[in-house]
């Protein structure tokens, strides 16, 4: 039970410091959030969440199953991401879904964070080889797979 919650805790602060690169490279390097951006974070939040929630609760097994979700939500927002960045011309720039996400009530009080005005096709500059698209769906990959097998070990 305790390994659990440690993994439950080394999670969700990885989701929260993913939260913060997030916020240097708005505010810092100006790299606009696209809707499929906002998404991610949105998700990442859900991650980070599920995890805190299900390691004070010590209730492992539920924290880990509601981040696998999540971290499966954060696969196919990846997927779609990569998707348009492999096509230029498949854009999901100013449309309903951007439209939608600024109304959302977390976009008008923390528009810092949650605001929507950036296209998807702008991914900035390669790090370490691969983009910030790229670098997103590895550790979604990550937190699912860390928290499938959080949620499927045998306790002792």
């Amino acid at each position: 039970m305790k390994n659990s919650r440690t993994v439950l805790l080394l999670t969700a602060a990885l989701c929260f410091l993913m939260l913060g690169v997030a916020m240097y490279l708005q505010h810092a390097m100006n790299m606009a959030p696209c809707p499929l951006c906002v998404i991610q974070r949105y998700l990442f939040l859900a991650i980070g969440i599920a995890c805190l929630a299900g390691a004070a609760a010590n209730r492992p097994k539920i924290g880990a199953g509601v981040g696998v979700l999540a971290a499966l939500g954060g696969l196919g927002v990846g997927a779609k991401h990569l998707y348009v960045l492999a096509n230029p011309g498949f854009s999901c720039g100013i449309d309903p879904v951007e439209t939608a996400l600024n109304k959302v009530f977390t976009a008008e009080l923390m528009p810092f964070m949650f605001e929507s005005y950036g296209a998807c096709e702008n991914a900035g500059e390669p790090f370490f080889g691969l983009s910030i698209p790229q670098w997103a769906f590895i550790w979604f990959a990550i937190f699912a797979l860390t928290l499938l097998w959080t949620l499927l070990r045998r306790q002792k």
